[in-house]
């Protein structure tokens, strides 16, 4: 599925298929239950041993997006080159391993000491983390993913981001990172994880050094990182001036988020103007600097994706499920508890049944679509197309 040669055998334009999953921490699990859903659908069509890798050409992911990412299209060596997950698993990693990622405070002094801690480094020393995904992913690189993944990062060294593309890890040595690397960096996000620095090395001895933190401070939301190379890819193919027009009607993308505080508006201007640095760091068990400037990068790349789409009258190959009312510990990046985690198991379903949203152009904000049906039929309208895409390509 991951080649990009242009034309199917049927005479059939191709279609681009791309996968986008926002990062969120341990709210990854909202887009972790829309993923189960929709390999379910792909599953009833195409049968049981499927896999959400076996239909997009890029899978794209930011911090814990990024880590479903690894988790979707990492080989399991152990299973024929299927992935190391199934859709339907990915919740049970969350739930299994976050309350040791994110340690909960248990009782006065260690929430004190916490808090202390919190003035000479990260919330989490990140050593389970970093354990777990190398135990996971071991040696396994970036150029052996089942399909092509973009995960970035952000390099504080040079302050640039750093985009790892299985495209680019196939030409040259120097980006072929181990998966285990890319996804401790790009989940590294400022003040809860420590960065992480790792070296890649090429046949010929030259080395490439990386000193990176969360993907979250270059692109919260990946999907514009995703379908750039794809539009480039057919502005090579049209170059006549009916380019603009193909490149909404040859890709489709789902892109998922993983919730926001929206609607519950817990900063204002009249806060944040009492407010010195300890307050943008820390304030009410929260991280205002860290939650603005990834719901600002999700958001723009959203308003921007959108325009291209609309702007071509293809907004229906664009589909974004997000969820903008989330309040209280469940707007958390880190609050392992059982409690909080089944709230996100329960928020990822039920969003299933809301009505499909697309952003207004005018205003920035999602409105239900009338006559688009539910997310959950949404999604079972895009397994048909994408089962529909892979067999007209099997014919070849």
């Amino acid at each position: 599925m991951a080649s990009t040669k242009a034309n199917n055998c049927s005479g059939k334009t191709k279609t681009f298929t791309v996968l986008s999953i926002d990062g969120g921490g341990i709210r990854g699990i909202i887009p972790g239950t829309l993923l189960a859903f929709l390999e379910s659908k792909l599953q009833e069509l195409d049968g049981p041993n499927v896999r959400i890798a076996d239909y997009f050409d890029i899978i794209a992911g930011t911090s814990t997006g990024g880590l479903v990412t690894a988790m979707l299209t990492a080989p399991n060596p152990k299973d024929n080159g299927r992935p190391l997950f199934a859709a339907k698993d990915i919740n049970d990693f969350y739930l299994q391993h976050t309350p040791k990622i994110f340690p909960q405070n248990r009782d006065f002094m260690t929430a004190i000491t916490s808090w202390l801690d919190a003035f000479s480094g990260p919330k989490y020393d990140g050593k389970y983390l970093h354990s777990l995904l190398n135990s996971l992913l071991g040696d396994l690189t970036l150029k052996q993913t089942l399909t092509n993944v973009v995960i970035p990062a952000f390099d504080i060294k040079l302050l640039q981001p750093v985009i790892f593309y299985t495209h680019d890890a196939k030409e040259n040595a120097l980006r072929n990172a181990r998966l285990a690397d890319i996804c401790i960096s790009t989940s590294a996000a400022p003040t809860y994880l420590p960065p992480h620095k790792f070296t890649t090395r090429d046949g010929n001895g030259k080395t490439r050094d990386f000193d990176l933190i969360d993907g979250a401070v270059a692109a919260n939301n990946p999907t514009m990182l995703a379908i750039n190379p794809l539009i480039r890819e057919i502005a090579k193919e049209n170059s006549e001036s009916g380019v603009i027009e193909q490149e909404g009607k040859r890709i489709l993308v789902l892109s998922l988020g993983t919730g926001a505080p929206k609607l519950e508006e817990k900063y204002n201007a009249a806060k944040a103007s009492e407010w010195g640095l300890l307050n943008w760091v820390f304030n009410n068990g929260s991280t205002p600097i860290v939650d603005i400037f990834s719901d600002a990068s999700a958001d723009v790349v959203d308003l921007l994706v959108s325009n291209i789409f609309q702007a071509r009258n293809h907004q229906k190959n664009y589909l974004r499920i997000q969820d903008d009312n989330l309040v209280g510990n469940e707007s958390s990046v880190d609050i392992a508890t059982k409690e909080n985690l089944q709230r996100l198991v329960e928020i990822g379903k039920k969003l299933l049944e809301k009505p499909v949203s697309r952003v207004n152009l005018e205003t920035g904000r999602c409105e239900a679509i009338v006559g688009e049906g539910t997310n959950a039929e949404a999604l079972t309208k895009f397994a048909e197309l994408l089962s529909e895409e892979r067999k007209l390509r099997s014919t070849k």
